[in-house]
């Protein structure tokens, strides 16, 4: 069987406190079904190019951080784009990867359910970045249908459990407003969504 690769953009190193716990590299990778607004990937594809890597050697590059995983309890997040497009590099990566490294993915979840399935037992942690539970203001933000959200989050707080979920809901300066935040935070936690990052999007001249 052919080893699945993984889109690579960057590592982003010794990171604490954003993407999971402990000490954490982020793992950025190319393709996403979404055309947010403000999107840092678009940015990155402009600037870096994109290498295509296996489990093994993305690990080998990651394990020069595994004494700060260990003793933090922290390991690797991957991020995008969206994660879950390669959701069976991820479980690749979990199945070699140190068992005591924590595996977290940041996912919009508007993808087929059948790669949330794949990745349910491979990772510790989703951190989902739903911008909004107002269809209007998502469709008008990421030009998604929020359908296919609302319904994977269902499946992912069903299966994995609230524990095992952060959701973030950001102010985006121009498409919503704090009431709107605080309604689809509302609306989240109707959800039985117990793990909820509020925040606002810094918006500078030209660009996020």
């Amino acid at each position: 069987m052919d080893e699945p690769l993984f889109p690579l953009l960057s590592l982003s190193r010794l990171r604490m406190g954003t993407d999971g716990t402990g000490v954490t590299t982020l793992i950025a990778g190319a393709g996403c079904p979404l055309h947010c607004r403000w999107c840092i990937n678009e940015r990155l594809l402009r600037e870096a190019p994109v290498e295509s890597v296996s489990a093994p050697e993305l690990i080998r590059r990651v394990a020069v951080d595994d004494l700060y995983f260990r003793a933090t309890g922290g390991g690797v997040t991957f991020g995008g784009g969206e994660a879950l497009l390669h959701a069976g590099f991820i479980r690749r990566f979990r199945a070699l990867c140190p068992s005591a490294w924590h595996v977290s993915v940041e996912t919009s979840l508007a993808v087929a359910r059948e790669q949330l399935i794949l990745a349910l037992d491979a990772a510790d942690l989703f951190i989902v970045d739903c911008k909004a539970m107002d269809g209007e203001i998502y469709r008008a933000y990421t030009g998604g249908d929020i359908a296919l959200m609302r319904g994977n989050l269902r499946l992912l707080l069903e299966e994995a459990g609230p524990e095992r979920v952060i959701v973030r809901v950001p102010y985006i300066p121009g498409y919503n407003t704090a009431e709107d935040q605080t309604r689809s935070a509302e609306a989240l936690r109707a959800m039985d969504v117990t793990r909820l990052d509020l925040f606002s999007y810094v918006i500078r001249e030209g660009g996020a």
